[in-house]
């Protein structure tokens, strides 16, 4: 489409609004940057480390990958619209770019729920958790959650790109069912997870003992909480057209913010990581003074 005369204008134009541009533009790539080298700390941690060769830490690891993906598909264009004139996508770069950033969305709450079964094991089951959660199991599990976002994400978006322009209403009902269906199913299977595991822990008779089984899962419970929170009130709603301010920040959150945060939630804070981590850094240090 052809601009309107006198409607193109430059940054440069408006001092104002280019610092603006620029201020976000220099807090996404940071954050952007940061949530990279954590993630891939914690999956170089996790994969070399034998100490961290558990069910728990692999699918960790495969959360890391995740979020590595989710914030790439969005973050690079993003960044490249604040500071660049030309701010328009193709139609395909923006179907493409929507159903990769469903699907690994949808991944994400698939691994979330299976994360909440191991830690249903490890609480509930501790003496068959070994048996349950094998190798092999856990590369099953972590395959399911990738094919299990396929064709549910898939299928919306092809229907999606049949409609008309002008047909945003079908549009949003596609996107509520599929949000609905992947959200809220995931969040009762991990719901009911954690009434087992809430119901074990409580009737373990020492303190100490209630309080080791709870920071087993603590991290866990956080993650999920700002996970799915931040999306059911972005996405499980048929009228998305209200509150548009507080969806952007809700969007931004989900996109830049989790998973920047998610290393520290659910790793750094971790003892077994940070004294794992502390060896490594003390190895590096030793072969740089070696060669010095």
């Amino acid at each position: 489409m052809l601009p309107l005369p006198g409607a193109q204008f430059t940054l440069t134009a408006f001092p104002a609004l280019l610092e603006l541009r620029i201020s976000l533009f220099v807090a996404l790539l940071l954050a952007y940057t940061l949530t990279a080298m954590e993630n891939i700390i914690i999956i170089s941690l996790i994969w070399t480390d034998n100490h961290l060769q558990t069910p728990m830490y692999f699918f960790l690891s495969n959360l890391s990958f995740l979020d590595i993906l989710y914030t790439t598909v969005i973050t690079p264009k993003l960044l490249a619209c604040l500071l660049g004139e030309k701010k328009n996508m193709s139609f395909a770069g923006c179907i493409t770019q929507t159903y990769f950033y469903f699907f690994l969305g949808t991944v994400e709450f698939i691994l979330l729920a299976v994360m909440s079964f191991d830690c249903y094991g490890a609480i509930c089951n501790p003496l068959r958790y070994t048996i349950i959660m094998n190798s092999r199991a856990c590369l099953l599990m972590t395959l399911g959650c990738w094919l299990g976002a396929f064709l549910p994400v898939l299928v919306p978006t092809i229907v999606v790109t049949r409609l008309l322009y002008c047909n945003t209403r079908l549009t949003e009902k596609v996107n509520f069912l599929l949000s609905a269906l992947v959200i809220l199913s995931s969040l009762a299977f991990t719901t009911g997870s954690y009434v087992y595991i809430i119901s074990t822990i409580l009737h373990i008779p020492s303190a100490q003992g209630r309080q080791k089984a709870f920071s087993t899962c603590a991290s866990h419970i956080t993650i999920v909480s700002i996970a799915y929170g931040s999306n059911i009130f972005v996405y499980v709603r048929l009228n998305q057209n209200q509150s548009l301010d507080f969806d952007k920040a809700a969007t931004v959150l989900i996109t830049v913010v989790t998973p920047l945060l998610n290393p520290f939630i659910y790793s750094l804070r971790n003892e077994k990581v940070k004294e794992v981590l502390r060896e490594a850094m003390n190895r590096i240090a030793s072969l740089v003074l070696r060669k010095t």
